[in-house]
């Protein structure tokens, strides 16, 4: 039986958060999907497509790393790709009680459980929402962000 996951969320862009989380997870699974959203109600920074460009570009190694976009609900996509389990990551208690309601909904509605991970005390404080703060004011995230993805920041 392949043990397979599903890594939801913006990514815009990928942080060193989402890859703390997602190195500590890959030992568990064969495969990790990383799911990038497309919500037309959001304004991104990047468009779907550099997004997972990015992604890619930090995981060009790593063949149990697949990157797709996908739209609607995360457990229609689980359910139509066959993926038992969605893998989350919890920066503090706010994310864990807004992740919990989540995680319980989808186990409801879609028999779909959720694994969570504790990002890593160096990277808690990392969100993209910091990010794109720190770059749409000049700023630089190099720190903040996987060395790969640097090059797409200040175009």
């Amino acid at each position: 039986m392949i043990k397979k996951a599903v890594f939801p969320g913006s990514f815009d862009p990928i942080t060193l958060g989402h890859t703390d989380v997602i190195d500590r997870a890959l030992p568990l699974f064969d495969k990790i999907v990383i799911a990038v959203g497309v919500n037309v109600d959001k304004t991104y920074m990047f468009d779907v497509e550099t997004r997972m460009k990015m992604i890619r570009e930090v995981y060009k190694n790593e063949p149990r790393i697949e990157v797709t976009a996908y739209t609607g609900l995360t457990v229609d996509f689980c359910k139509k790709n066959n993926i038992p389990l969605i893998l989350r990551g919890l920066r503090n208690p706010q994310d864990f009680e807004f992740e919990k309601a989540i995680a319980q909904t989808n186990r409801k509605i879609g028999d779909v459980d959720t694994v969570f991970f504790l990002t890593g005390i160096e990277t808690s404080h990392i969100s993209s929402s910091i990010v794109r703060d720190i770059l749409r004011n000049g700023g630089k995230a190099d720190l903040l962000v996987p060395r790969a993805i640097i090059k797409y920041l200040y175009k």
